[in-house]
C-alpha cells in the first residue's frame, strides 16, 4: 500500500478545469445542485461526479488556484471532496522568468519539492512543460484541460495511464 508521502501529487485549478468557460447553455456533464442565492452562478458547472473520480486517481489532491481556501469551502462540498492542501501563492512580477511561464509553475514545482506531480490547469504552455523538465527532478505531467468543456474521460484516461507508466496506477477511472 503506497503511503500518503509516497503518492503523486495532482494539482489542481478550479476555473477551466472545474468550473467549464463553455456554453451555459450546452448540457451539462451531470445534474449540478442548484445555485445558491447570492452564490455565484458559475458553480452550478461543477459537475458532482468530478470529485469521486479525482479520489480514485490515488494522488494526493492539492488545490493550485486563484480560489485559495474558497475552494475548501466553497467547491469542495459540492464536488464531495474532503478539505485539501492549498498552495500560497507568492507575490510574483509577471515579467520575472522567461516570456510565457506561467505564474503558478515555480511555485507548484518548488511545492513538490521533487515529489512525482500531475498539474491540471487550463493555462499550461509549452514553456510550463519545458521549464519543469528542467528545474524539477521528479516525474511529472502537466496537463491542459480544456476550458470549454473542463475536465472529461479522456482527461481523467490520460492521467491514469500517465500515473500506471511511473508506477502509481490509480484504480480504474470510472466513466459516466
Amino acid at each position: 500500500m503506497t503511503s500518503a508521502a509516497e503518492r503523486p501529487l495532482l494539482f489542481l485549478d478550479v476555473d477551466g478545469p472545474l468550473i467549464p468557460f463553455g456554453s451555459p447553455n450546452a448540457p451539462p456533464q451531470a445534474a449540478a445542485p442548484p445555485a445558491r442565492p447570492g452564490g455565484n452562478p458559475l458553480l452550478d458547472r461543477l459537475d458532482p461526479g468530478i470529485g469521486p473520480r479525482l479520489l480514485a486517481l490515488g494522488c494526493t489532491l492539492v488545490w493550485a488556484t486563484t480560489w485559495t481556501q474558497d475552494a475548501n469551502e466553497t467547491v469542495a462540498p459540492l464536488l464531495g471532496l474532503p478539505r485539501l492542501p492549498v498552495v500560497q501563492w507568492p507575490a510574483t512580477d509577471p515579467g520575472d522568468g522567461p516570456r510565457g511561464l506561467h505564474w503558478k509553475t515555480r511555485a507548484l514545482v518548488e511545492w513538490a519539492d521533487g515529489r512525482t506531480f500531475v498539474w491540471l490547469d487550463d493555462e499550461i504552455t509549452a514553456m510550463d512543460h519545458t521549464w519543469v523538465t528542467a528545474q524539477h527532478p521528479g516525474q511529472s505531467l502537466l496537463h491542459r484541460v480544456d476550458p470549454a468543456r473542463g475536465l472529461a474521460d479522456t482527461d481523467f484516461h490520460a492521467v491514469a495511464g500517465w500515473l500506471a507508466t511511473v508506477g502509481h496506477p490509480p484504480g480504474r477511472p470510472t466513466t459516466r
